[in-house]
């Protein structure tokens, strides 16, 4: 029998810009409960979190990580995760299967960048959120500035619940106005002394109580009745109305800490255990087709795979939430993504790189299990008889792409094994071959997120590794009609090689009237899988080319297509008219009129004011006000066209179109203009002409490689 029910089991996840102290938060709270007897630091590099050697190398989180701690009767799951951006997919991931969010708040920077980015998800969730000031022991920490920067990036549903009696180096006294009670720490921190809120502190924290007595009336219609009837609420009653506020996210209630020195962390918890709310208090969970699957022991065993981790000399590590039901060691599920039965053969609770084997996990809890042969992140497993597949976590587009390649020959297979797990391990890295630019891509977050991903390729795999700027998927056209001919022939001895083809080439544009002065036998309209068309028509009259050689001519001319003449790219938007030829009787053959309409084309081509055209793409900016001007300076020196400004939550969102080639390493360029205070999206809009010097520059390189290829 599992050690906790539903109702006694607590899933939070520690959020937060890089550096705002979640991992010490967390070890404080695993401290506080008894599971560990010493705390690590980040300096140290020996926290329960942080065991990662990339991390402790780093000097930061990467990964996110599974905690639990025990507590008061509760069973606290904590997911700690990474600060930045770049590792995004972790939050994300984390928040999927969290019941309430703590966002970290430094209180010596105020709001930070990576807490707005990370809101956007919390709000997308709608996760529970309690919000935290740490580092209020910090000689530049200022807490009103803090809580009026957090209600202004967050709403003013952000309310005090905690405030510090003093603040910087004698940090040591926090007053609670939810229970009118003054905590008073030793300078080791840990359990603190209760204390009579001090005389000279009454009217403040009266102001604040009645302030938060208010905010929790407002969104509970019984509750706004007794307080307008009694003038107050009891602590149970304000504490129902803070859980019901905060499960529909109408209400973030705002403590304080130094997770440091250990003041906090246990009130904290005693909220978490007292007030947030379990897994059967959440809103069912929705599945793909529209029903809702309620978290409750009593239903069908389900699963929801959120992470998996490959661990050297165990194998795969599949982290899940139990969605309903009780899981049991031996039992086998069905992957509903998949049709396989996939059998839990043991089953963990995880403390950091530290599993400890259970024999069950009821509704609510999360845990792990090991070698589940056919089941990825995102696959919901459950009981053979049901169809449950809960929604799936949407993961951010890729924001910078790289060509990927070993450096030593003979180990492309290794790569592509690390490649692909890799992929397994980590949903916002996405993998392809390009046939098109003859390069294998990797795009990923962020120069941090590649660093990370080029560590675990050579470190886990053993590949050294080799990235390279990715080829630009340029398109060829052209902007006039021409004409040309073109013979084939060769003869050595015996049956020869004749064909003679007669072509005019036109740009296409949708609407365009029929071929002029040409009488028309046939059309064929091709939608091309890298965009555009080819229309191709047979104007042959009299027999002058047999109808069975019309196909070698199409097959030339989209070879060529396929190889443009300008740089060797692809060819769109071209209209094509076959209208006379010559054969032979005897040497005529389906290659002879292949080789004939392929340079038919090309010389065509040629001659048809021929364009290169480079793809385009619409890339928004969000940016503090204040460095809105270097922003826009930069993309200017990308050839960008900025189309305008607009707001987004607290950013300035700057718009504008700008060519891919120049968006090489923006990542990059990005963080150290405005110190990993902005993000970006792209996401292609268009193929257009590029400027003639580049048009040249870009044909002599082509020129180039081909002689170097052919001597």
């Amino acid at each position: 029998m599992a050690e906790f029910d539903t109702s006694h089991v607590k899933n939070i996840v520690l959020l937060g810009h890089a550096g705002c102290g979640k991992t010490t938060l967390a070890e404080s709270m695993l401290f506080e409960a008894g599971i560990i007897t010493r705390r690590g630091t980040v300096a140290e590099r020996n926290t329960v979190s942080d065991y990662h050697e990339l991390e402790q190398e780093r000097g930061n989180s990467i990964f996110s990580k599974l905690l639990h701690s025990k507590w008061r009767g509760y069973k606290i799951n904590i997911i700690d995760t990474p600060g930045y951006d770049d590792f995004v997919g972790e939050v994300i991931s984390s928040l999927r299967v969290a019941d309430t969010g703590i966002m970290l708040l430094n209180a010596a920077a105020g709001v930070e960048v990576g807490a707005d980015i990370i809101w956007e998800y919390t709000e997308k969730f709608k996760t529970p959120m309690i919000f935290a000031a740490n580092k209020l022991d910090h000689d530049s920490s200022d807490f009103d500035k803090t809580v009026k920067e957090a209600k202004n990036h967050f709403g003013n549903n952000v309310v005090v619940v905690q405030y510090p009696r003093q603040q910087g180096a004698g940090f040591h006294e926090i007053i609670d106005v939810l229970r009118m009670t003054m905590y008073k720490f030793h300078d080791t921190g840990g359990k603190p002394e209760k204390c009579a809120i001090p005389d000279d502190e009454k009217e403040k924290a009266d102001i604040l109580h009645k302030e938060l007595i208010e905010a929790i009336a407002s969104n509970d219609e019984g509750l706004m009745e007794k307080y307008f009837d009694k003038g107050e609420l009891d602590e149970d009653e304000m504490r129902v109305g803070l859980k019901n506020a905060m499960t529909h996210h109408d209400l973030f209630p705002l403590f304080c800490l130094s997770a440091e020195r250990n003041m906090g962390s246990g009130r904290l918890m005693s909220f978490i255990d007292n007030v947030c709310p379990s897994g059967n208090e959440m809103p069912p969970q929705l599945t793909t087709n529209g029903d809702t699957l309620v978290c409750t022991e009593k239903g069908p065993a389900c699963i929801f795979v959120y992470k998996t981790v490959t661990e050297p000399h165990v194998g795969e590590l599949s982290y899940f939430k139990v969605y309903s039901g009780i899981v049991k060691s031996g039992m086998d599920l069905v992957n509903e993504n998949t049709g396989v039965s996939e059998k839990l053969n043991q089953l963990f609770v995880v403390e950091g790189n530290k599993r400890t084997p259970v024999t069950e996990l009821v509704a609510g809890d999360i845990g792990a299990t090991l070698k589940l042969k056919n089941t990825h992140v995102n696959n919901t497993l459950h009981e053979k008889g049901k169809n449950i597949e809960l929604q799936p976590i949407v993961f951010p587009v890729p924001n910078m792409t790289v060509a990927v390649e070993t450096a030593k020959k003979g180990e492309e297979e290794k790569l592509s094994l690390a490649l692909h797990q890799l992929r397994e391990e980590d949903a916002t890295v996405i993998v392809e071959f390009s046939p098109e630019l003859k390069q294998t891509l990797i795009h990923c977050q962020g120069d941090m997120h590649l660093a990370v991903i080029k560590w675990k390729i050579e470190h886990h795999f053993k590949v050294e590794v080799k990235f390279n700027k990715p080829r630009i998927p340029y398109r060829e056209t052209i902007r006039k009609m021409a004409e040309s001919s073109y013979r084939h022939k060769k003869q050595s001895g015996g049956s020869g090689q004749f064909g003679e083809v007669f072509m005019r080439i036109e740009p296409w544009h949708e609407g365009m009237p029929e071929p002029a002065n040409l009488p028309v036998r046939g059309k064929e309209i091709i939608d091309l899988d890298w965009g555009g068309k080819l229309v191709y028509y047979n104007c042959i009259v009299g027999g002058a080319i047999d109808a069975r050689f019309l196909p070698s001519i199409f097959k030339g001319v989209m070879e060529k297509m396929h190889e443009g003449p300008l740089t060797g790219s692809y060819v769109r938007d071209v209209r094509v008219c076959v209208y006379d030829g010559k054969m032979h009787p005897v040497d005529s053959n389906d290659i002879s009129f292949k080789i004939a309409g392929l340079q038919a084309f090309r010389q065509a081509f040629q001659q048809a004011d021929p364009q290169i055209l480079e793809p385009i793409y619409h890339v928004e900016v969000l940016s503090p006000d204040d460095l809105t001007g270097s922003v826009i300076g930069d993309l200017q020196t990308r050839r960008a066209i900025v189309e305008g400004m607009d707001s987004e939550g607290h950013f300035t969102k700057i718009l504008a179109r700008v060519p891919l080639a120049e968006m090489h390493e923006y990542s990059s360029s990005l963080r150290s203009i405005t110190q990993g205070r902005a993000k970006f999206r792209m996401n292609f809009h268009e193929y257009n002409m590029v400027p003639f010097e580049i048009q040249k520059k870009l044909q002599e390189e082509y020129n180039k490689t081909i002689k170097e290829e052919v001597s």
